[in-house]
């Protein structure tokens, strides 16, 4: 069951996930033209549950053996739900208090992740779109948010790594903010508990946006006229603050979409939507290749975090979530991300270090980078060549327009 249903759920604001046993929305379309039938749905969400319980017994058996030091780690209840059919048939509207947001087909409303502390208003988000593609957020005025999370690249980074002022190089690629609304922690690691949260760390990132101090941000948009009738109408006065530029910037990205891809018209019944190739490699994404066991639900992500083995074969890996959480099993583990729209998101994974999708599936295909804590999902697929391309041809199918990320035309003076 999805808990609660409306307007919008409060995040969960004291958790941190050991292995995150997330809820988990098992979904087959069960028309006669589908290639799934409901009994492969229930198997699908067995090995779910199963998978599940395989990592909740591994975090256990790291707590003894770290001495049972993680105390502050707990791991959440699991619920499984199997539906219908794998996104919303139709499009739907998310709706919180007098704010609307046409979704496009295959984005499912209910599963909108909001603070109850920030709710959406059509002025937030209209400050926000400002705020977003503004490179005043910057100490030397020459990077936005939109820098790094280029609409033209799905609001996703081109470069492997991301670079911030001065040219400045940080340590992973920006993650698309395409779907966001549908999550609760960002960021590849996953330490910012909301979009809010992580709104505000580049700010003050040395390689990213390079503030002293958020202070020093707000000082300079106060300085901006222009933006005293925006924070005026989202916000009932002119003042800007750190806070109210954080809730208008996460407003806005939430309003960032994509669906109604030749997938979910696929899904929707038009069985000439997705090529064959491309409805061949579905069949191995749910099946031979064992996709769809984090890559699962409308956003195509469980949310959780897994040790994939990229990087691991350096001499001084990136933690991941470790560095977050303390727990050991947790070293190098990085979010799953979303695939939708990942074809106009390259290069992958959370380094850049993959530039194709033919790369990020042969690199799964031999089975990755071995490592002490590789997750026991992923194994050597023996996929063919023609596999391979099928796979691929399915992930392509996944790309669909994204709504209202259309930049301003002026900004404030």
């Amino acid at each position: 069951m999805r808990s609660p249903p409306a307007p919008f759920r409060q995040r969960d604001a004291g958790r941190d996930d050991a292995p995150q046993a997330r809820a988990l929305s098992t979904r087959t379309c069960t028309d006669d033209a589908s290639d799934v039938s409901l009994a492969a749905a229930l198997a699908v969400a067995f090995a779910a549950c199963c998978e599940i319980g395989a990592r909740a017994d591994d975090f256990a058996c790291a707590r003894r053996r770290d001495g049972g030091k993680h105390r502050g780690v707990r791991i959440r209840n699991v619920a499984l739900v199997v539906v219908a059919c794998v996104t919303a048939a139709r499009a739907e509207t998310f709706r919180a208090g007098s704010f609307a947001l046409a979704l496009p087909r295959g984005l499912a409303a209910d599963g909108a992740v909001v603070p109850a502390d920030d709710p959406p208003t059509a002025a937030k988000v209209a400050l926000g779109r400002l705020l977003f593609f503004d490179p005043r957020l910057s100490r030397d005025g020459t990077i936005a948010c939109a820098s790094c999370h280029r609409p033209s690249h799905g609001f996703a980074d081109p470069a492997r790594v991301s670079r911030g002022i001065g040219g400045a190089r940080g340590r992973r690629n920006a993650p698309a903010v395409v779907n966001r609304l549908f999550a609760d922690a960002q960021l590849w690691d996953g330490r910012a508990a909301d979009l809010e949260d992580q709104v505000a760390r580049p700010l003050v990132d040395p390689a990213e946006m390079g503030n002293p101090t958020v202070d020093a941000v707000v000082a300079r948009i106060r300085r901006v006229r222009g933006y005293g009738p925006w924070f005026a109408r989202a916000f009932g006065d002119p003042a800007p603050s750190a806070g109210r530029i954080a809730q208008a910037i996460a407003s806005f990205e939430r309003t960032l979409v994509a669906g109604d891809s030749p997938f979910d018209r696929f899904q929707a019944g038009d069985r000439r939507a997705m090529r064959p190739a491309a409805v061949r490699g579905l069949a191995l994404f749910r099946g031979k290749a064992g996709c769809a066991r984090c890559h699962t639900g409308a956003t195509f992500t469980d949310e959780g975090y897994n040790n994939v083995g990229v990087g691991t074969d350096r001499p001084d890996p990136d933690p991941g979530r470790g560095a977050v959480t303390g727990v050991s099993i947790r070293h190098a583990a990085f979010k799953t991300p979303s695939l939708r729209n990942v074809a106009a998101t390259a290069p992958y994974m959370h380094d850049g270090s993959l530039a194709t999708l033919a790369d990020v599936v042969g690199y799964y295909d031999r089975g990755a980078n071995p490592n002490a804590w590789l997750s026991p999902e992923i194994r050597p697929l023996h996929l063919t060549a023609a596999e391979r391309a099928d796979l691929v041809a399915f992930l392509r199918a996944l790309t669909g327009p994204i709504r209202n990320g259309t930049p301003p035309r002026a900004l404030p003076r």
